[in-house]
């Protein structure tokens, strides 16, 4: 079929572009000829972010973009640029900060306008096509900002200077000479409780995310304190999580976030990065609980993740959308009538089991959510609780065979380097407390895909699609592949990894670290993509912060190396960032965790054995199953020759012919351990 439009996003690879293809919009992707274009004729540039899984970006498109009478006044009074926020993570942050620094809220779609300088001086998210919602009608907002643009001038530069001036403030941090203790760290970590919902887990009140940089802050916590409070309020989110709607209670995986507080109602996305961080922190609670419940819902993800997101040869995409047909949340509600015709007379107990309604509980339909326990239902339906178990799985799976047969929302094909970094590192943990090697092999596949894929002369790139990799890496995809890559050598102990580990390091080291004042600037300097600003930032968003990540990453390599370097370069980012920190630990959780590591420095645990030996494996799943938040681990393998030891591994070999366990920290080491009992005691 024909297309009555066809605009510049054509020739992209990103899906999110390529949906916006055909719009009567004139979009250009970001490029020096808008800018050139927009300087010549003297335009304001529009600037629109969003991503394909964005309920809300679909909408904009539908009733604007779509909209040839709107999509007149933009293209004759601006030139447009289209983002793929996930492409392109660095515009999508500098301009966020813009948005939010002129008293608007972030969020996607974002709407910004720019000069041709490509300095923002108006926005917002999204915007209705007439007014509404407590919004001008976007026609109006366009016409008044060109207005603006052409009458006001000086007040847009007057407007761009004070915002620079915040930005650097944001930016040019100065290293704190404060000394950097523990009772900051334990105080900082111990404030994020006063934000945690009693009642049905998480933080605060709607909507509500996963937060799960935070949840892995207050596991650190208690490791460290004991404090009951911060395990049940992690155990309690999870729990809640994982029986609420924003869980997919038939196909596994976690939607993006929640609308309400008790977690029955999602926005309908699914996200790669989201899942990948929500896998390890119900592993970590397995480690600590050992309750079977955190366990199973960690490999429920993990098979939605292989099922729907894995790419053949390697390699996952990056989200599902929330909408199919046009409508959100459609492919994943029920009404109380399809679900009785589906299922006869087992229809009641399932019903009930996932408190379906004949109101429902979204628009008239039901978000399927755990409403009433086996025992309970048992005692009302007088069955045993084996019975029930055994109707909710055959009802299960005839809902799981009836929803295959609607149309699937849509997929984003390309794969994340950095996204990749954090499956790779769930796959990893999976492999540890699971022991399957399905989970290692795929970890190692990936990790693969991405050295063949997305790294080109020394250096990462961010995205691949389509057989092509693009845009250069940022420092997301830095630390988190990184971090990936000291993961898979703690399992395999082979040298590569860590060498390419080392190796990536200095690449990230040499473009984007600050020499002056130090820290990770959040991209690398590029000419042909350069921006109004460079950001350098500590703060977690969806993922823990870069600078925080890398941090650990400097940490671990300078014990695995030897390396003094790393520990300086790492003690000067964390001095960035510290005082902030230290204030708003919620928003700086990923930086507070890796200050327990520079405080406390790393449990240094080496095994001389054979690594093939029975009594080592043992021994390794024991570690691996332990929650150890900071350990660097070796197995000093004598049968292995020509492999150069870690400092903390050097010179120590078996005692009396025996396995022998040796485990430091901070200068501190336990005799040489030889018998299996002490030795799991310590650990």
């Amino acid at each position: 079929m024909g297309h009555k439009y066809t605009n510049r996003l054509i020739n992209e690879l990103s899906p999110y572009l390529l949906q916006h293809a055909h719009n009567p919009v004139e979009w250009y992707p970001w490029c020096e000829d808008a800018f050139e274009k927009a300087s010549h004729e003297d335009k304001p540039v529009l600037l629109s972010i969003g991503y394909s899984a964005c309920h809300w970006c679909h909408v904009m498109e539908r009733e604007s973009f779509e909209n040839e009478d709107i999509a007149g006044i933009m293209n004759r009074l601006f030139i447009n640029i289209k983002v793929d926020r996930e492409e392109r993570p660095d515009i999508d942050d500098l301009y966020q900060h813009a948005v939010q620094l002129f008293g608007g809220n972030g969020g996607w779609p974002l709407t910004v306008f720019l000069t041709p300088e490509r300095e923002p001086f108006f926005g917002g998210t999204y915007y209705p096509p007439e007014a509404r919602y407590g919004s001008k009608g976007l026609p109006d907002i366009l016409r008044a900002v060109s207005e603006a643009y052409h009458g006001r001038k000086r007040e847009i530069e007057a407007t761009m200077k004070e915002l620079k001036n915040v930005l650097a403030r944001i930016t040019d941090k100065v290293p704190t000479g404060e000394e950097i203790n523990i009772a900051d760290i334990d105080n900082a970590s111990s404030s994020i409780l006063r934000n945690c919902d009693l009642s049905h887990g998480g933080f605060g009140t709607a909507p509500k995310f996963p937060n799960t940089t935070q949840l892995s802050l207050l596991l650190r916590y208690y490791k460290k304190s004991s404090d009951p409070m911060a395990i049940e309020a992690v155990e309690n989110t999870l729990r809640n999580m994982a029986e609420g709607g924003i869980h997919d209670q038939l196909g596994g995986g976690f939607h993006r976030y929640a609308v309400d507080e008790r977690w029955q109602i999602p926005h309908f996305e699914k996200m790669l990065n989201d899942n990948a961080l929500i896998i390890r922190v119900y592993f970590d609670a397995y480690r600590i609980t050992k309750d079977q419940f955190f366990k199973n819902i960690a490999e429920k993800t993990l098979n939605y993740l292989f099922r729907e997101m894995y790419h053949p040869v390697g390699g996952f995409y990056t989200s599902q959308d929330a909408d199919s047909e046009g409508v959100e949340g459609k492919y994943f509600v029920w009404t109380k009538k399809e679900i009785e015709s589906l299922l006869g007379r087992d229809a009641e107990i399932i019903c009930r089991y996932y408190g379906v309604t004949d109101d429902g509980n979204y628009e008239g339909k039901n978000v399927l959510h755990i409403d009433r326990e086996i025992k309970a239902l048992a005692h009302e339906f007088e069955l045993s609780e084996n019975d029930i178990e055994r109707i909710i799985a055959n009802g299960r799976e005839k809902l799981i065979a009836k929803r295959m047969e609607r149309e699937k929302p849509f997929r984003d094909t390309k794969i994340i380097t950095g996204w990749n970094g954090l499956a790779v590192s769930a796959l990893i943990d999976a492999y540890q407390i699971c022991d399957k090697d399905t989970y290692l092999d795929k970890a190692k596949e990936t990790l693969d895909f991405t050295r063949s894929n997305l790294f080109k002369d020394d250096k990462l790139l961010h995205a691949w699609k389509d057989d092509a990799g693009k845009i250069n890496g940022d420092l997301s995809d830095y630390a988190f592949i990184i971090a990936s890559a000291i993961d898979m050598f703690e399992i395999t102990f082979e040298d590569e990894y860590l060498s390419w580990a080392e190796s990536l390091t200095n690449s990230l080291i040499q473009l984007m670290w600050d020499n002056e004042r130090g820290g990770f600037y959040n991209s690398a300097v590029d000419e042909n993509e350069r921006l109004f600003h460079r950001m350098k930032t500590g703060s977690d968003q969806a993922v823990p912060s870069g600078n925080a990540s890398t941090l650990t990453n400097l940490i671990k390599l300078s014990f695995y190396r030897d390396n003094e370097d790393y520990r300086s370069i790492a003690e000067k980012t964390l001095r960035i960032f510290y005082k902030k920190a230290i204030e708003n630990p919620f928003n700086y959780a990923g930086l507070i965790l890796a200050s327990y590591l520079y405080i406390e420095g790393p449990k240094e645990i080496t095994i001389a054995g054979k690594k093939a030996d029975d009594e080592v494996q043992r021994l390794l799943r024991k570690i691996r199953g332990t929650y150890i938040p900071e350990k660097v681990l070796y197995v000093a393998d004598e049968a292995k020759e020509g492999r150069n030891p870690p400092g903390f591994a050097s010179a120590k070999g078996q005692k009396e012919n025996r396995i022998t366990v040796y485990i430091c920290q901070n200068f501190t080491c336990s005799k040489p351990l030889t018998e299996l009992e002490e030795i799991e005691k310590l650990i």
